[in-house]
């Protein structure tokens, strides 16, 4: 119980269930609202933002219930894209509703089913201004009060297509409707073009500067005497007034770089601030010579100081004069880990002068001799615009690298410079000016970080382009005292980023409203000071001197400060001030800017979509775009279509008209009678960016009348001819989906006058996918018709119909010229001759046992012994004549042979044309592949792959990478398996891996056999899996029109593509006149780049129609036999590896013999001469020379090999010292410190992996002493390429292991280069001038060998402005 008085007593279990009861009852009463609202229809609304108060524009997507009202609905769309209610109208958009283009009332009750919404359909809808003024875009609350500063942000913006930012630029609390437009900040922004930030963040600072300002606007600009495009003030005039008056949320800059005389590709460059403000302070100087305001600048921001040396015996000074527009202080001294705190800590190093003495003492011209002396500036005179730049860029000498200095620096917001003025009468004689004083030193006002010291060459040193330039400026006296020097901070311009690059933007107060904004690009937005000291630099953690060398950071960069002086201190002009031509250019620019935007209203209110009309006389299809606005009639479009395709003296306008058409099918979709009134935007669907379909305009003479079109299908139909095996060219019919096949055949009977009784139609519904129409009653959709078909008709009294479609002629006509394709095809220039003839008297006589001499090879001094090329080119001889001798027998006797005979020689003699009219040259060979030898098959259609490097493509691909020309071939990185690819073929090469791996047997798919196609079609009992398949080959000469020459034969091949380049090759044998094994196929690209097709077992599935193929005669690989391309190894050459010659290795064959068979090769190839103990073979991996192969080794056994290999020949200069494999060969190479150079490769045979081994080897070669001797691995692809200046402290000298096959070594292999030297050899001593020229010499060695080079940075182009608009005048200087 709760203690109190009697009577209000209550058991706390009662208030509990209470309390429980109210919060079930509110969710009760939420559900009921939530499921009345499900059932009730909703609307999906699409509003389209069109205004211009954002940089993109938004699409928002609303899904409400019908009863919403549109009070809802624009409260609910304010809320979406940020805009204030009430700001803003919507009007219906995209041709719906178009009777109502009033806009809706944000007031009203409404619902939006009582305003025209459908509900279940999409509602477009577009936000426009309200009255011609933008939506007002909604301020967060956080905007006020120092307690939400933190949500604040001041950094740079996020910009689609920014270049040059990080991630780290990008502030997590930046949201759009943080960020003000022109109607709450009263200030425009300007639009990065790509990098030209840097050039924005000054821009705006002169525009918030009412000096620079206000004397901009009273220079007038004579049109006569300039162009305005080139003219520098001009522009900015223009700028500046835009940036006053636009009601642009941003403008673009691109006026004012093309006076600058910049290209686009200036935008990409990013460059300095500072470096910008000096050289356009210069430009504008020398655009207003001659006018009022040609002092301008040095009035507002020149200041001066002096430069002296005193000696400190004679006291005698000698002095000059300096001005200056900015004046640099140093971040951290050099060498210092500890950065200046504050501006006024730096302004006092900056004057703290420095003693001169020891060897750096002053010669003094009264004491006649070398004393110590005082050198250091003083402040002179300070300018009313104080710049002060902070020189956060640096170099780090030790990396070689620009780095940013991130460090804190303070500055005050009023700033009293009276402590750094000197106020000496300056009474000293100029002729006492001391030369000294113009040395260099960090801080000085003479370093190119300071303004200009308007000198005749300070056009060219600034970036001015000039002829000329004008001679020293006046200079004015200084006339402030010290008690007036106090500055206010009014500009702060940020870096973001690192020395790399980054991003700019400037902090800038207003002198109307003392208010701070951060102008940064198109964006600004309101700050406070706090965000100011947000912009001190530094960071937490302690950080060494260069540590922040690539970070990004964001700090002040450039600081501008205004004098404090009421009497000075200027007020920006107000609009009635404006002097007239201001008030004139103000008024030209509204007008153009509502010009502009009225231009934009049209744009996006066009219907832009392609246009194509056949001319009725030329007969010749025309493209054009027709652009017409939304609420034209057809009718007008019409009429702007007829003269946009110059109809009006060909044909009358009444004979044309605009019909939906689909230029891809070539097909009329519909036309539009009775709807000649009828707005553009409702026929198409509204305004879009692309448009599914095209319109037509169609013709007519005047005789005839317009066919109407209905929403239909398109169908081409081709009329076969069993007889003939004919298929016609299309015919193109129009018809309707809801037609049945009935109903479809007798339109078709009237459009090719067949008749419809006996008539079958086959639909092709895609590639090889052919469906007979057999249902009478069936719809032409249920059939599977769609926007564009193709159907092949027949009608025959034939009894082929009564078979099944899979049997009936038909169905193999059709399938044949689905899969026909024409080759032309090149024969070899020269006929075979008496080979061929021989080939073809085996052929008949069916003789196995004659080999061609050609084909036999006697091997070593032994003449008995047969090579094994000899042994297999017999055992393929043997194979090929059974084959053809089972075929022969399968065939029609003796006129198979008489036919091969005379087709063969019709091709080779021209003379035997009238004797050989039934040749094969007009032929059709339409027999079926059957072969009863599976291995006879294999071994007998080889073919070389010269250039096949991926060994795991398709057809395609390894028809593309392959080459025959040696000298092109691209090398494998190394001779590791590459896992296999999908082909294009039906055909899976993969699938035939798997299954020889899953039977547990070596892939060796590499050799001839497998390059030929693994997965081949037949079975193991060597069956055909189709015991009978019809491949359809047809061959007749061709007369090419060009590239025949003379003794080029061409044949236009007819041939079914899934035929195998197997079978393709044996057709092809009586054309060539030689076996298939004994010519090549190259199929010819573009640009005539050839490329051999070695796949034997793999289709012509990746030829198509017309493409060309050349056959060269060649022996091609046999089962077992790899190409292999051989390349000299030559250590101490500048290029190490020289390609040879290709050469055929085969399986079982030892390093021996393949070094005898290359023997006669390299003579007659190469002009080599070798002994055969004279050399030796190696592995090859990219340029890296590997193991040795020993004599005794055996290809596949001991070695594996693989298609395309490639091998190191390397020449011995003596007996060969690799005798056995537990041998490590290694590359050596003594480095000389006190020399700087490098001796060349030397051999050194270990037993062991030793290094003890090592250094005694290396000693017994060298003479260095054993305890002396240090080496190194080489880095890198052979021949480890490195300069001299870097190999003695870069390499790993003198690794602490024992053995050499442990880390950091892991020399494993023969080939590894090791560096050595004499730890007792001292290392040169280089002057600078050495070590320049040594640097160039090494840079150009490593350059020719392909290795790389130190890191060079890219080198920035200087900043320039040129006067007269034209750059071309200045390209010598860069």
């Amino acid at each position: 119980m709760v203690p109190g008085e009697e009577n209000q007593l209550v058991p706390k279990e009662d208030v509990f269930w209470r309390c429980r009861q109210n919060i079930f009852d509110e969710m009760k009463k939420k559900f009921l609202q939530i499921e009345n609202a499900a059932e009730e229809p909703r609307v999906l609304c699409i509003i389209q933002d069109t205004t211009n108060s954002k940089t993109v524009n938004e699409r928002i997507t609303l899904n409400l219930p019908a009863s919403t009202p549109l009070r809802k609905l624009f409260e609910d769309v304010a809320n979406k894209v940020g805009y204030i209610n009430g700001t803003f109208d919507l009007v219906w958009g995209n041709g719906i509703n178009t009777a109502d283009m009033a806009p809706l009332d944000h007031t009203s009750d409404k619902s939006l089913l009582d305003a025209n919404f459908e509900p279940g359909k999409k509602n477009f809808l577009h936000l426009t201004d309200k009255d011609g003024e933008q939506p007002q875009i909604l301020l967060e609350d956080s905007s006020a009060g120092d307690d939400s500063a933190h949500d604040r942000f001041i950094g740079p913006l996020p910009r689609e297509g920014s270049v040059g930012s990080t991630s780290d630029y990008v502030s997590q609390n930046y949201s759009y409707s943080s960020i003000l437009n022109k109607s709450e900040t009263g200030y425009v922004g300007l639009v990065n073009q790509a990098m030209t930030c840097y050039l924005n963040s000054l821009l705006q600072t002169l525009f918030m500067t009412p000096e620079f300002r206000n004397a901009l606007y009273k220079w007038e600009f004579e049109e006569s005497e300039e162009d305005p495009v080139t003219s520098i003030p001009y522009q900015l005039q223009r700028l500046f007034v835009l940036l006053q008056t636009s009601k642009k949320r941003a403008i673009e800059t691109t006026d004012v770089t093309r006076s600058f005389g910049w290209d686009s590709s200036e935008a990409w460059q990013q460059h300095d601030v500072q470096e910008l403000c000096r050289v356009m302070f210069d430009a504008l100087e020398q655009k207003w010579k001659q006018t009022e305001q040609a002092d301008l600048i040095n009035e507002l921001y020149q200041g001066k100081l002096k430069d002296y040396v005193r000696c400190l015996e004679c006291g005698y000074e000698g002095w000059r004069i300096d001005t200056y527009l900015d004046i640099p202080l140093v971040i951290r001294p050099y060498g210092s880990s500890q950065a200046f705190a504050s501006v006024e800590e730096a302004l006092h190093a900056f004057i703290q002068p420095e003693i001169l003495d020891g060897p750096n003492q002053y010669f003094c011209e009264r004491c006649k001799k070398k004393c110590d002396a005082r050198k250091g500036l003083r402040f002179l005179h300070f300018p009313y615009l104080l710049t002060l730049q902070l020189k956060r860029f640096d170099f780090d000498y030790t990396t070689m690298h620009r780095i940013k200095l991130n460090d804190r620096m303070t500055f005050p917001e009023e700033l009293d410079m009276s402590t750094f003025i000197d106020v000496e009468d300056e009474k000293s004689p100029q002729t006492e000016s001391c030369t000294d004083s113009g040395a260099e030193n960090e801080g000085s006002c003479h370093s190119d970080q300071m303004s200009n010291d308007f000198s005749n060459d300070d056009g060219v040193d600034e970036g001015i382009c000039l002829e000329s330039n004008s001679g020293t400026e006046k200079i004015s006296k200084p006339g402030l005292e010290k008690n007036s020097l106090i500055y206010e901070l009014f500009s702060v311009m940020v870096h973001s980023g690192s020395a790399a690059g980054g991003h700019y933007y400037a902090c800038i107060k207003s002198f109307s409203d003392e208010q701070w904004y951060s102008f940064n690009d198109q964006h600004v937005s309101r700050i406070t000071q706090e965000d100011i000291k947000k912009t001190h630099g530094g960071s937490s953690g302690s950080r060494g001197y260069y540590s922040s060398a690539f970070a990004s950071s964001t700090n002040a960069y450039m600081l501008i400060y205004r004098l404090k002086d009421p009497a000075r201190n200027a007020k920006f002009l107000e609009v009635d001030e404006y002097p007239e031509h201001i008030k004139n250019l103000v008024q030209r620019e509204r007008e153009l800017e509502e010009q502009e935007k009225r231009q934009r209203e049209i744009e996006r209110n066009t219907c832009k979509i392609k246009l194509f009309c056949l001319h009725p006389v030329k007969q010749v299809m025309m493209e054009n775009k027709l652009e017409v606005h939304k609420d034209k009639a057809l009718k007008e479009a019409v009429e702007m279509a007829y003269k946009m395709m110059d109809l009006e003296e060909v044909i009358p306008l009444d004979c044309c008209r605009l019909v939906k058409y689909d230029e891809f099918h070539d097909y009329l979709e519909r036309s539009y009678e009775g709807e000649e009134d009828t707005p553009m935007g409702l026929l198409l669907g509204g305004v879009k960016s692309t448009y599914m379909f095209d319109l037509l305009l169609e013709t007519r003479k005047p005789d005839q009348v317009f066919q109407s079109y209905k929403p239909g299908v398109m169908v081409k139909v081709h009329v076969v001819d069993l007889k003939a095996e004919s298929v016609a060219a299309p015919v193109t019919v129009r018809a309707y989906l809801n037609q049945t096949v009935t109903e479809f055949k007798q339109l078709i009977s009237k459009a090719i006058h067949l008749p419809a009784e006996t008539m079958r139609i086959v639909l092709e519904r895609c590639y090889n996918d052919l469906r007979l129409l057999t249902v009478p009653s069936k719809t032409l959709k249920a059939e599977g018709f769609f926007r564009s078909n193709k159907v092949f008709v027949e009608s025959s009294e034939t009894l082929d119909y009564q078979m099944a479609f899979t049997d009936s002629h038909l169905w193999k006509l059709l399938d044949r010229h689905a899969n026909t394709i024409r080759l032309f095809v090149l024969l070899p220039e020269q006929s075979p001759g008496s080979y061929s003839k021989r080939t073809a008297g085996q052929k008949a006589g069916g003789d196995s046992g004659n080999v061609d001499d050609d084909c036999e090879r006697v091997k070593g001094p032994v003449g008995s012994l047969k090579s094994v090329e000899a042994i297999l080119e017999e055992s393929t001889e043997k194979l090929k004549s059974l084959s053809l001798q089972q075929q022969q027998d399968g065939d029609n006797g003796d006129s198979s042979k008489s036919t091969e005979t005379s087709d063969f020689e019709n091709i080779e003699s021209p003379l035997n044309e009238r004797d050989s009219s039934a040749s094969v040259d007009n032929r059709e060979f339409e027999q079926h592949i059957q072969t009863s030898d599976p291995e006879n098959f294999q071994s007998e259609e080889r073919s070389d792959s010269d250039v096949n490097n991926d060994r795991s493509t398709s057809s395609v691909d390894s028809d593309i990478l392959s080459s025959s020309h040696s000298s092109d071939t691209l090398c494998n990185a190394d001779n590791a398996q590459i896992p296999l690819a999908n082909g294009l073929d039906s055909h899976s090469i993969t699938s035939s891996r798997r299954t020889k791996a899953n039977e547990g047997k070596k892939e060796t798919w590499d050799t001839a056999e497998e390059d030929s196609g693994t997965d081949s079609e037949y079975d193991e009992s060597g069956k055909s899996r189709g015991e009978i398949q019809y491949m359809y080959f047809k061959a007749e000469p061709y007369a090419a029109d060009e590239g025949s020459g003379e003794g080029h034969k061409w044949l236009m091949v007819h041939v079914d593509k899934r035929i195998t380049l197997a079978a393709f090759k044996q057709h092809l044998e009586p054309f060539v006149g030689v076996l298939s094994s004994h010519f090549k196929v190259f199929r010819v690209y573009a640009s005539n780049q050839e490329f051999e097709s070695v796949r034997l077992n793999e289709t012509l599935s990746s030829f198509s129609d017309d493409n060309k193929i050349t056959i060269r005669l060649g022996r091609a690989l046999k089962k077992g036999e790899y190409r292999v391309k051989v390349y000299q190894l030559l250590v101490n050459e500048q290029e190490p590896c020289k390609f040879l010659l290709d050469a055929v290795f085969a399986k079982g064959m030892t390093v021996r013999q393949s070094k005898e068979e290359l023997i006669p090769q390299l003579r007659e190839q190469c002009g080599l001469e070798l002994s055969i103990d004279r050399f030796r073979l190696r592995k090859k991996t990219w340029k890296n020379p590997g193991t040795v192969f020993l004599d005794y080794h055996i290809y596949e056994e001991d070695i594996n090999i693989s298609s395309n290999w490639e091998v190191f020949l390397e020449v011995l200069d003596g007996v060969e010292k690799m005798k056995s494999m537990s041998q490590l060969a290694v590359l050596s190479r003594r480095w000389r410190p006190s020399e700087m150079k490098l001796d060349p490769f030397q051999e050194v045979v270990l037993e062991s992996s030793s290094v003890d081994e090592l250094r005694e080897k290396l000693s017994e070669i060298s003479g260095i002493p054993l305890e002396d001797i240090e080496f190194a691995k080489g880095r890198g692809t052979f021949p480890c390429d490195i300069s001299v200046l870097d190999i003695h402290q870069d390499l790993d000298w003198n690794p602490k292991v024992s053995t050499l096959n442990v880390w950091p070594l892991y020399i494993c292999d023969d080939g590894a280069v090791i560096f050595y030297r004499d730890k007792t050899e001292e290392l040169m001593e280089l002057t600078d001038e050495q070590r320049n020229e040594l640097m160039k010499k090494e840079s150009s060695r490593l350059q020719k060998t392909g290795h790389r080079v130190t890191y060079s940075p890219r080198k920035e182009k200087a900043l320039k402005i040129y006067l007269d608009g034209a750059p071309n005048k200045d390209l010598t200087q860069d």
